[in-house]
């Protein structure tokens, strides 16, 4: 016969499928969601955790879902339908620096049109152009991969990605290399759209 658990080690042997709010609803409703409700396995936490993808404890700020599929609520994400709006919502010297920022893509892309893409500053021509974004320490430019790998070496002082670049707040932005980045970009659209 097996001994019994004591109830506070009963929460990590109970399959973490088993302890999700949608799991606790359909339990409460006498249903049970099966281990369909993780995407087909039961999961269960082990006494030592794993490298890499332990779940955030339930109810944790932010994130909701499996080890596997953790997703990230967006819940500073920018409820803006202008760029106009967009900007208005951050400090005064941001705005400054996304204005200029702004003005400085209209001048080398005067036929680009605005829109609010991804809750995000994004230009248009022919095809999304660029983006950009404000964030706490920096502003996020996002000219696509091509025009990341286009100018690696002149954005090697800053951080970049795949896609992206960040431009630090604080310092004067590179209008010259941004400048020179939606250009090749026009060039790049339009280019595509006439073949």
């Amino acid at each position: 016969m097996r001994k019994p658990v004591p109830p506070n080690k009963r929460i990590e042997q109970t399959p973490l499928w088993r302890r999700s709010s949608c799991a606790r609803r359909w339990a409460d409703s006498g249903g049970d969601p099966g281990p369909s409700a993780v995407g087909g396995r039961r999961f269960e936490r082990s006494a030592g955790g794993s490298k890499g993808t332990r779940a955030p404890a339930l109810g944790a700020v932010g994130y909701r879902g499996t080890p596997d599929r953790q997703v990230h609520n967006m819940a500073s994400r920018s409820a803006a339908n202008s760029i106009d709006e967009y900007i208005a919502e951050f400090p005064a010297e941001t705005q400054r620096v996304l204005d200029e920022l702004r003005a400085l893509i209209k001048a080398s892309a005067p036929d680009a049109t605005e829109a609010i893409s991804y809750a995000i500053p994004t230009f248009d021509l022919k095809g999304h152009l660029v983006h950009f974004a404000s964030f706490a320490k920096h502003i996020g430019f996002y000219p696509t991969g091509s025009g990341i790998r286009a100018f690696k070496e002149q954005l090697k002082p800053y951080k970049s990605g795949k896609g992206s670049v960040q431009f630090p707040l604080g310092q004067p932005l590179p209008t010259d290399l941004i400048r020179r980045i939606v250009e090749f970009r026009v060039e790049e659209n339009t280019g595509k759209a006439s073949k």
